[in-house]
């Protein structure tokens, strides 16, 4: 066989569109290459697989959209208890489990994980970048006892060695709905994206013992194929590994920025954030959530910002920030 000096390479793939709107959820999944949408409100549940009900509340009314477009038709489905869409080399895949059929946080996210594997390990888009995890009362209970600890054990257990070549980025918070459901989603494509770690944090899978048995397995951010857009974990206050500024929001606020600075920094992009740079502001208290808003829109004017009542996956964060950057 003659070698080739110029091999063709598969053009990179470029980055979904992501956009909050207040918008008509029937039109906008009617639209041509919507991948996934995301209702934050008390709307009614739709059948569409490429639909998701979140379980947190969204503080704004009317409640935003949020809806990931790609370049290219959709094909969408259901895979047992996944719900599953896909097109131009990306693929979106969710699943909602009710703890009480599965045994508590640990079983039902070891659960959640099997299936998520064990769908995307066959596709083509087998490349996890970006994971979203919400679960019901996540600092309840006390010690490895703490029902975010258990759901780490679970999740690992689940995910087995699928991401022995490095972690996905994730976000892990709290509703407060009354059905103990944990909604997992992701985001996948069938190329590789390129991890990135924040200088100032220790990596979450290296935790030291008292984070508990089994250290959170997330990367800060993740950098997607073309290197057009940084999909950016939940930030919060947290300075190597400890967190910072105990019940002080505003100082949280401050580090949480200078967090997400350092992330871009480390990711080789420009400083701060513009109106094509969508991010979530996952708020603990509900009376907080004007002041969030307030201090966000002072220090990131014209970034579209949602803010959701969530608890942090620490007791003593009162605010987490993550998504997405685009150049």
């Amino acid at each position: 066989m003659q070698g080739c000096e110029n091999p063709q390479r598969a053009p990179l793939r470029r980055a979904p569109r992501v956009s909050y709107r207040v918008a008509d959820a029937e039109a906008a999944l009617a639209e041509t290459g919507t991948l996934a949408l995301f209702d934050f409100g008390a709307r009614a549940r739709r059948d569409d697989p490429r639909c998701l009900q979140v379980a947190l509340e969204s503080f704004d009314a009317p409640s935003t959209l949020e809806i990931w477009q790609v370049d290219a038709p959709v094909e969408s489905g259901v895979a047992g208890d996944l719900r599953w869409s896909a097109g131009g080399g990306w693929l979106y895949a969710a699943i909602e489990l009710d703890e009480r059929d599965h045994g508590g946080p640990q079983a039902t996210a070891a659960r959640a994980y099997e299936q998520l594997r064990a769908f995307v390990g066959q596709r083509a888009e087998h490349h996890v970048l970006r994971i979203w995890n919400y679960m019901a009362a996540i600092n309840q209970g006390e010690g490895d006892a703490e029902r975010y600890k258990q759901f780490c054990i679970g999740r690992a257990e689940g995910m087995g060695d699928f991401f022995a070549e490095g972690f996905p980025a994730a976000t892990a918070i709290g509703h407060h709905g009354e059905v103990p459901l944990l909604q997992v989603y992701l985001l996948a494509c069938d190329q590789p994206g390129q991890r990135v770690e924040n200088p100032r944090q220790v990596s979450a899978w290296r935790y030291p013992r008292q984070y508990g048995s089994t250290p959170p397995s997330f990367a800060r951010a993740m950098s997607l194929p073309a290197l057009d857009a940084l999909a950016i974990s939940g930030t919060a206050a947290v300075v190597g590994h400890a967190s910072a500024h105990h019940d002080d929001l505003d100082a949280q606020l401050e580090e949480t920025l200078v967090n997400l600075e350092a992330l871009l920094a480390s990711a080789g992009m420009s400083a701060g954030f513009d109106t094509q740079s969508p991010l979530k502001a996952y708020v603990r208290h509900g009376v907080d959530a004007a002041r969030v808003n307030d201090f966000l829109q002072q220090r990131l004017p014209g970034v579209p910002v949602l803010v959701l009542h969530g608890d942090i996956c620490r007791g003593e964060l009162l605010v987490e920030i993550d998504g997405w950057r685009y150049v």
